[in-house]
């Protein structure tokens, strides 16, 4: 992509998952070259993912389809001294560096920032951890549901009415943290067109967790009290809560704005006296009466049909969004017109469609996306490129440090 925002940055893609390697996906988006760095023996373990227990199942591989796009697949044994000096070639002439690589293994293989800087002082090191980079804790190996779905605390504040904590779906934490690596990349690209000189940027899973909890935290932090879950079959404030429709659709209604909002909503009843009934007119009488006011609005709910309702909600301006079904998700069109969705031209397959990176610039084209490698694809090609003969790179790949 010639004329993408980022077209003549390049990125070096030396993670592993998703959380990291992830960040460099959104920089491919918008025209940076991506060289994805794997091991020539298996290359990065998310492309093994949809084979584990428990994961969905398809004809193609979702998890690399969806993170590995737009980028070029060297494969390098980085524990060889010829690997790691073909990547050192490489970062000489790259603009950023990511990776969430542990500190230790980024010091087994020299590939610190203090390492890479002294080799390109306008890189941009991207470093991605679990639980960022001092403590005690800080080396730990992490994936996002241990250290941004678990130890931020959001697993336990999203419960079921039984008080039971919700497990993680996949990449649940890695995306939105991948978005903040992004964030901090594009920060060190920018101060080094101020000053000329590159930096190391980062966060955490842990830290991007904290930030996603933020509101329960920063209230903990204040000694708030919070309410305590019935356990029972009404919810403890029925103005934020799912209702079943006639046609047995579920939908979740949210209104933060009671005083003004919940007149609207008896009206649309045709019951406006409900919201100036003692048992209902404020939020202290809502909350003790929550069973009674949750079986009023469920008995209205469920006498219609939701394509009735979505049209009275717009009318009376209620604030609401259907709980759909995964299979209700990627049929949705409003997902499409809001650019969420983005096809694919893939070999043997047609078009299909995989998820856009949630960032967009008014006048600027993203990439139409390109087929995620196989592993060690682009090797041969980058390696010519960095001046290796087809005799030296042949000889790399018959001793298993590059694959190609």
């Amino acid at each position: 992509m010639k004329n993408g925002i980022l077209s003549g940055i390049r990125v070096i893609d030396c993670g592993t998952y998703i959380a990291g390697p992830a960040s460099a996906t959104v920089m491919s988006d918008f025209g940076a070259e991506v060289f994805k760095i794997e091991r020539p023996d298996g290359g990065d373990l998310w492309r093994l993912f949809p084979h584990l227990p428990g994961t969905p199942k398809s004809k193609l591989n979702y998890a690399w389809i969806l993170t590995g796009r737009n980028k070029k697949s060297v494969a390098l044994d980085l524990a060889s001294p010829e690997g790691h000096d073909a990547l050192v070639r490489l970062v000489k002439t790259a603009d950023v560096f990511v990776t969430n690589y542990q500190t230790a293994l980024l010091e087994k293989f020299h590939l610190t920032w203090d390492d890479l800087r002294a080799i390109n002082e306008r890189l941009i090191f991207a470093h991605l951890t679990g639980y960022g980079e001092k403590g005690d804790d800080a080396d730990l190996p992490a994936f996002d549901a241990l250290a941004y779905w678990a130890r931020s605390g959001l697993m336990t504040s999203v419960t079921g009415r039984d008080g039971s904590p919700s497990g993680p779906r996949p990449g649940i934490g890695d995306h939105p943290t991948a978005m903040a690596l992004f964030g901090a990349i594009m920060l060190g690209l920018f101060n080094r067109e101020r000053t000329g000189r590159g930096s190391k940027v980062g966060t955490s899973l842990m830290a991007s967790g904290a930030w996603s909890h933020s509101c329960d935290l920063q209230a903990r932090m204040l000694g708030a009290t919070f309410p305590q879950s019935t356990g029972g079959p009404h919810p403890i404030n029925p103005l934020s809560a799912a209702y079943v429709t006639r046609d047995a659709k579920v939908f979740l209604l949210i209104q933060l704005d009671p005083e003004h909002e919940f007149p609207r909503l008896c009206k649309m009843f045709g019951a406006p006296e409900l919201a100036t009934d003692p048992m209902f007119a404020t939020d202290a009488s809502r909350t003790e009466n929550a069973a009674e006011l949750f079986a009023i609005l469920q008995s209205q709910f469920e006498s219609r049909d939701l394509s009735d309702w979505r049209m009275e909600f717009k009318h009376y301006d209620i604030k609401w969004s259907l709980l759909p079904m995964l299979e209700d998700v990627v049929s949705d069109p409003q997902m499409r017109a809001a650019g969420a969705f983005v096809e694919i031209d893939y070999p043997g397959h047609g078009k299909i469609e995989t998820i856009n990176s949630p960032v967009f610039v008014e006048g600027t084209d993203k990439r139409r996306p390109e087929p995620a490698p196989e592993l060690g694809a682009d090797t041969r090609e980058v390696l010519r490129a960095l001046g290796y003969g087809d005799g030296a790179i042949d000889d790399l790949v018959k001793r298993r440090i590059a694959a190609g």
